[in-house]
């Protein structure tokens, strides 16, 4: 997903991705922290013309898994929607797209760290 607008820091859409640990085996929970910082790193190029991605670990359940906002300012699904739509991106297409995108840096990070 691209487009070719740029946004200023304060305008770009927030993306607080929380991720289980059990996504990265049965010891992920040891590798979380590790894998949230090298999806930090892989996730800055990805359309970072207007969003900005803050994936963190999925240690209360109990919280959402996908968070958004802008400026600080959290937006529900039907607003992250509309904001989406400025861009030609639905929402639900945007969700698969990152998780399509976090499966591919799960793999790559567990054949890094490999031991």
């Amino acid at each position: 997903m691209t487009t070719s607008r740029v946004l200023p820091q304060e305008k770009k859409l927030t993306v607080l991705c929380r991720i289980e640990p059990g996504c990265l085996g049965p010891d992920g929970i040891d590798h979380i922290e590790s894998f949230c910082r090298f999806a930090n790193q892989e996730l800055k190029t990805v359309d970072s013309n207007f969003i900005k991605w803050l994936p963190l670990p999925r240690y209360d359940k109990s919280l959402p898994e996908m968070q958004y906002s802008v400026n600080y300012r959290q937006l529900n699904r039907e607003k992250a929607a509309k904001y989406l739509s400025l861009f030609n991106c639905e929402l639900n297409d945007f969700e698969e797209h990152f998780h399509d995108k976090v499966a591919l840096l799960i793999n790559e990070f567990l054949s890094k760290n490999k031991q």
